[in-house]
């Protein structure tokens, strides 16, 4: 969660589940963001069939809105269109993504709206766990301490900072400091890099597109302190990619 927008929150979300996904775990990427979602657009998918929103308006069940990528990733993408987002009900969130575990993923991954309105609440309810993602600047900072306080108040399990947008400048927080303030131990600093811009435009996670980037190996780094697993890079290991993100609904449950 991130309580300022811009802070590359839907980035995280899509590479670390790409992250978890490298070492072999079964990951679903949900995009709560039911406003501005992104997920889709960063995979190339900005528009599916069978969305989110589709979900929450009682149209369908969450499994036929998830799709897989290519490298085995799995998403569930929400809708663009203005016209979906008045008719959505955020409060199914939860009850919906319990529906999930019927697919027995090891990681869903919520990619909630950034501020602390109804869409952000509803996201901090449904989830067991929450990483702040935030910058090393004092506006986001500052917005990173109330989605803590929301955190606690719905007496939820906040594990950790991931400091994204790195050494851009002298004039950053230190790290020390933001763990001060947040009162929150930084697991993960996601340095600046143009591979980051690279990556969104070929519509792909940059843990597949550019593997040794900075930002992959720490994406990766992450994935493999939250799953227990020592990081070792191995480049030698390809992954495989076939066909279009396709969906999982029409895959397995014909």
């Amino acid at each position: 969660m991130a309580g300022k927008g811009g802070t590359g929150k839907t980035t995280t979300s899509v590479n670390l589940g790409a992250a978890l996904s490298y070492f072999g775990k079964d990951v679903i990427v949900v995009d709560a963001n039911l406003t501005t979602p992104n997920v889709g657009l960063h995979l190339g998918v900005p528009v599916v069939p069978i969305h989110l929103h589709h979900v929450l308006q009682g149209k369908n069940e969450i499994h036929e809105a998830v799709y897989i990528h290519p490298a085995g990733l799995k998403i569930v993408p929400g809708s663009i269109a203005l016209s979906d987002l008045h008719i959505t009900n955020p409060e199914k969130l939860s009850s919906s993504l319990k529906k999930l575990r019927k697919l027995k993923p090891d990681f869903v991954l919520v990619d909630g709206a950034a501020g602390l309105g109804r869409e952000a609440l509803n996201a901090i309810s449904a989830v067991d766990d929450l990483l702040i993602v935030t910058n090393a600047e004092l506006p986001a900072i500052t917005d990173a301490m109330k989605t803590i306080k929301l955190a606690e108040d719905y007496k939820k399990n906040v594990i950790g900072v991931v400091l994204t947008k790195t050494g851009q400048s002298n004039s950053e927080i230190t790290i020390r400091s933001v763990e001060s303030m947040l009162e929150r131990p930084v697991i993960s600093v996601i340095p600046y890099d143009v591979s980051i811009k690279h990556a969104l435009k070929m519509k792909d996670a940059v843990v597949f597109t550019h593997p040794r980037s900075k930002p992959a190996v720490s994406y990766k780094k992450l994935a493999a302190a939250l799953i227990g697993q020592d990081y070792v890079e191995d480049y030698s290991v390809k992954v495989e990619k076939k066909g279009f993100l396709v969906s999982l609904f029409k895959k397995f449950f014909k």
